[in-house]
């Protein structure tokens, strides 16, 4: 690269636009969308589209909602030709959607395109040529006139094809082709000269078609080029003002939002922003972005998995997993920070009583767009014991209390830093029943029990817990007095076990609805010399559950235990 590229480089000039209003203005409606996926961003594939997945796109653009499509260039040859003709002899167009033909400004190539939508209820033919100096000067070898001439030409054409075919309610649209790097004042004098042949009206107008064929500066330039055309155009009532912005920059996406603060009415482009070079305009970016703002964007993406499943294969490039709204990283969080913040955001979601959506880290809700809440934070290294605590309650429905998600979290910590990798549902389950002793290999396990009221008890321990465990593999009966359940079994171990622990902390709470219901449990246990376990029990019944959670913890305290003295008799050795 040049140390001093302005050699090589010149900046691109600005507008002169001194009162410009764009920036002052916000965007309250859709655009009307133009989808050039099956043009455009056809034509930028390795392997273009065969009629099958032509088709499977055109139904699934239908779907969605796009009522402008671009369906092919039909001059290109037989297999655009035949699958324009296809799509209208065969009835394939709904009533609602218009189809659009692109074509360059010559006759031979005019009368093709009419000729492919012969029969058609309606539709849109889409003239351009270039008309920027490079393009004048390196391609054509042409000045202004000559320039401007073709377009004239091409309009005629236009016009009088129309003619021929009057049962077709026909629509034009003209692009001054590299309008971004043409001088403004040309392009205002070819387009009005399209204009003086299509005679537009306010009722049946004339798109316009500003593309930024290469991009080429900042968006904002772009919206100044586009607020300058659209103050100067003359009946501008009877043009539609549509955008076609590039990626050259990869501020695509900016540049139609600001060409619309700029006043245009519609937007070009393809579904994930696929076409030449760096791409089209991603059109579900540009919605999705109007959706968060409160705008209805007139196309449907609730069910956004099946549109990426459709596009992926019809055009066969994956897309990006941090794609905006569509990627399947896009709503997952890794990170610790970030984890806790959604974790608190969805439980201040659910305590509101209002549809407003205010969650940290997501600017839209992933349900709207058919996603489930399951994959929104994921565990890794980088992770927390808040994300670690919202995979258990999404899988699981354990809501553990703050003390125990970080016990737990240095389990699910260890796990990773020694698998060095993503940690999914069932190692963190695992890793939940192997911590705190649900799986069955541990000394203490429930049989049977049976709680009592046994009067006569010393401050207040009038209560029995008489129970059958199973204690290193063998069944045994212990008892235990306490005024309540849980302190009744914490005195049966201690007197009859030798596990001595007193409660300081305990939760519970339902886990699902109805018949089916279940209870969790958790008890945060200390020891004489104060040292902290936590346990945790699930049953149908919620004193089973506090039973099974007292257990769990003199578990862990035996498991503790034992891993400390074998830590010290190899030390010793």
């Amino acid at each position: 690269m040049l140390r001093d590229p302005s050699v090589k480089y010149r900046p691109f000039p600005q507008v002169d636009i001194a009162d410009r209003q764009w920036p002052g203005r916000t965007i309250t409606k859709a655009p009307r969308w133009l989808s050039t996926d099956m043009r455009d961003g056809n034509q930028a594939l390795i392997d273009p589209m065969d009629s099958e997945k032509k088709t499977r796109f055109f139904d699934l653009l239908c779907k969605v909602g796009v009522k402008e499509i671009e369906v092919g260039f039909p001059s290109a040859g037989a297999t655009e030709f035949d699958f324009i003709s296809g799509l209208v002899q065969q009835g394939h167009v709904p009533d609602d959607v218009i189809i659009q033909v692109l074509t360059q400004s010559r006759q031979d190539l005019i009368e093709k395109s009419f000729e492919s939508l012969k029969g058609a209820r309606q539709a849109i033919v889409h003239l351009y040529n270039a008309v920027s100096p490079a393009w004048r000067r390196i391609v054509f070898n042409m000045e202004r006139p000559e320039i401007k001439a073709i377009a004239v030409a091409g309009a005629k054409v236009l016009r009088d094809e129309a003619a021929k075919q009057p049962n077709t309610e026909w629509h034009f649209e003209y692009s001054p082709e590299t309008f971004s790097t043409a001088e403004l004042d040309f392009s205002v004098e070819v387009c009005e000269a399209v204009m003086d042949i299509l005679q537009p009206t306010p009722e049946r107008p004339l798109i316009l078609n500003l593309p930024a064929t290469v991009e080429a500066a900042t968006p904002n330039i772009y919206a100044d080029q586009i607020e300058w055309f659209c103050r100067n155009i003359r009946n501008r009532d009877s043009v539609v003002i549509s955008l076609h912005p590039h990626n050259d920059r990869g501020t695509g996406v900016a540049a139609a939002e600001l060409g619309l603060m700029a006043g245009a009415d519609r937007v070009e482009g393809c579904l994930f922003g696929n076409g030449e070079r760096t791409g089209n305009c991603d059109l579900v970016t540009v919605a999705l972005n109007l959706y968060t703002q409160g705008v209805d964007p007139r196309l449907d993406f609730s069910d956004i998995d099946e549109v990426i499943r459709t596009v992926e294969y019809c055009n066969n490039i994956p897309v990006h997993p941090r794609h905006p709204y569509a990627g399947d990283l896009v709503f997952t969080a890794f990170s610790g920070s970030h984890q806790d913040a959604i974790k608190k955001g969805f439980a201040a979601q659910a305590a509101r009583n209002d549809e407003y959506w205010e969650v940290p880290y997501l600017p839209i809700d992933p349900a709207d767009l058919g996603r489930s809440y399951e994959a929104v934070i994921r565990v890794n290294s980088q992770s927390g014991k808040g994300g670690v605590a919202w995979v258990l309650e999404q899988d699981k429905g354990l809501k553990l209390p703050k003390r125990m998600q970080a016990d737990f979290s240095r389990h699910v910590q260890a796990m990773a830093d020694e698998t060095s990798r993503e940690l999914n549902a069932a190692d963190i389950w695992n890793a939940f029943t192997k911590a705190y002793a649900l799986d069955g290999e541990h000394p203490f396990s429930l049989i049977d029990y049976q709680e009592t009221h046994a009067p006569g008890g010393i401050g207040g321990a009038n209560r029995m817990f008489v129970g059958k465990i199973r204690l290193e593999g063998e069944e045994r009966s212990i008892s235990g007095r306490g005024n309540g359940l849980i302190s009744s079994v914490l005195a049966a171990l201690r007197d009859e076990c030798g596990i001595e622990l007193e409660v300081a902390d305990y939760s519970e709470h339902a886990i699902g609805h109805g018949s089916d219901a279940q209870a969790a449990a958790y008890v945060e246990c200390r020891t004489p010399a104060g040292k902290t376990v936590f346990g945790v029990g699930v049953d149908a019944d919620i004193a089973t559950a506090s039973v099974r959670a007292v257990l769990s913890a003199a578990n862990v305290l035996g498991a503790e235990v034992a891993t400390t003295s074998s830590a010290s008799a190899a030390s010793a050795a």
